[in-house]
């Protein structure tokens, strides 16, 4: 990763988090069978933390399609304060600011991390910490979280938009590095071509990718990262240039919708 020269990140407000007891925090490793605790915690917010509930659902705590390690920070009584994945990128959701740090001074002992993702004022806070031991940054960017709650009108029907198979592969390849290396800089097919078809192929088999193929050509294809009871979270949208990508995108998603 290259270092930023000059970082100029304005800081928002502090979220203000419930301060802990006296006794101390403890931070410990997941491990199967903590599904049921972690779930139930992570529902507290169901909007905020289903990147880490479709992964425990889809995965278990315990994976290597997680590409990380679930931990856990107890207060003295054994109560959680918070839950963070923590591998090649980190998700985290705390009650306490002392959780936050807590698991930002863990982060510093990865020598790989390439993302860190959250709510703004909770992203800051953790940055806050692990700073002056984690990595240098390579990009600070935003994006906005958008809903859509049913009902909603189908305009017209897609019905060629299906489940992705294995045999859509190598046009379902490509495509994702192409979201991927736009939105990160990263091109994955150059960093890390196998592990990167492999995890195209995971997600296929797990039934999470949708595609249009149009005369053996792929027109537009999504990925259902998180299916909760409370969320269906869809990215790397990609619609061919040739498409008007608007119509193509908003046409899919009351198929996406109905077909949960």
């Amino acid at each position: 990763m290259s270092p930023l020269t000059k970082l100029n990140v304005p800081k928002p407000n502090r979220q203000v988090l419930r301060p802990t007891g006296i006794k101390p925090l403890i931070v410990e490793k997941l491990i199967a069978g903590d599904e049921a605790e972690v779930l139930a915690f992570l529902a507290e917010r169901p909007i905020h933390t289903f990147g880490m509930a479709g992964f425990i659902r889809s995965n278990g705590i315990v994976s290597p399609h997680n590409r990380g390690e679930f931990y856990a920070c107890r207060d003295g009584e054994g109560r959680l304060e918070g839950v963070a994945l923590i591998g090649h990128f980190i998700l985290f959701e705390t009650h306490s600011d002392a959780a936050i740090r807590r698991f930002a001074r863990l982060a510093q002992k990865q020598s790989d991390v390439s993302m860190l993702l959250g709510e703004q004022e909770k992203v800051q806070a953790f940055w806050d910490y692990y700073a002056s031991g984690g990595q240098a940054p390579r990009l600070f960017c935003r994006e906005r979280l958008l809903a859509q709650r049913w009902p909603i009108e189908v305009q017209y029907e897609v019905p060629a938009l299906r489940l992705a198979t294995i045999d859509d592969l190598d046009l379902i390849v490509p495509a994702h590095a192409q979201t991927a290396l736009e939105e990160s800089g990263e091109d994955p097919l150059e960093k890390d071509p196998v592990g990167f078809r492999q995890r195209c192929a995971h997600r296929i088999e797990q039934g999470h990718t949708w595609v249009l193929v149009e005369n053996e050509r792929l027109v537009f294809k999504t990925e259902i990262v998180a299916d909760t009871p409370e969320v269906i979270y869809i990215e790397g949208v990609w619609v061919a240039r040739q498409r008007l990508w608007s119509a193509m995108s908003f046409a899919a998603q009351p198929e996406l919708s109905s077909a949960r």
